[in-house]
């Protein structure tokens, strides 16, 4: 195998070892209890956001990525899922206030054990550990956090897929017919 495609798979399987099994039992009952679903990122973490949302649609969740102008308000009951490596990011920092402050439970997805984000958060899922993500020559700039949780997030949608018995057909219906 080409030794970086090796460097990559290698580290995201460090990762995702690294990071405990209940966290999809947990997301997909809270998931599961929420009237609608929330999912908000910048910069790459943005691109994952927008995997999962379009995954959770497919599964039969109403689900909204945020930044888009068909998302409509957040409400009590919601379910709010920022994607960020730091927890620090600010416009999500502001929008899980705001999700609490309607009432809405928030759930942050980080590569960091503490933040602000998670100190506002109802539950932390640390992809991998803070030790995961010491610095790798070619692997720059949160590389491993985005990849990393975009497998976990797949994962998830197929922990729910089985979970609930959905059939793919009933999915593929759900797909896209204009595009």
């Amino acid at each position: 195998m080409n030794p970086h495609r090796k460097l990559v798979l290698d580290k995201i399987t460090d990762i995702l070892s690294n990071t405990p099994n209940d966290y999809e039992d947990r997301l997909t009952q809270m998931v599961e209890e929420a009237g609608q679903v929330f999912v908000g990122g910048m910069g790459r973490s943005g691109l994952v956001t927008k995997f999962f949302v379009m995954r959770l649609m497919h599964a039969g969740y109403k689900a909204f990525a945020l930044g888009e102008t068909v998302t409509p308000a957040i409400r009590e009951g919601d379910l709010f899922i920022v994607i960020s490596g730091s927890g620090e990011t600010g416009s999500m920092v502001t929008n899980a206030k705001k999700a609490k402050e309607v009432g809405a439970k928030v759930v942050l997805l980080s590569a960091k054990s503490s933040s602000t984000i998670a100190d506002i958060a109802d539950e932390v899922i640390q992809v991998g550990t803070d030790a995961s993500y010491a610095k790798v020559k070619g692997l720059p700039m949160g590389t491993m956090f985005e990849l990393s949780t975009l497998i976990f997030l797949e994962a998830q949608i197929s922990h729910v897929i089985h979970e609930k018995g959905i059939p793919e057909e009933d999915m593929k219906a759900r797909h896209a017919n204009l595009e």
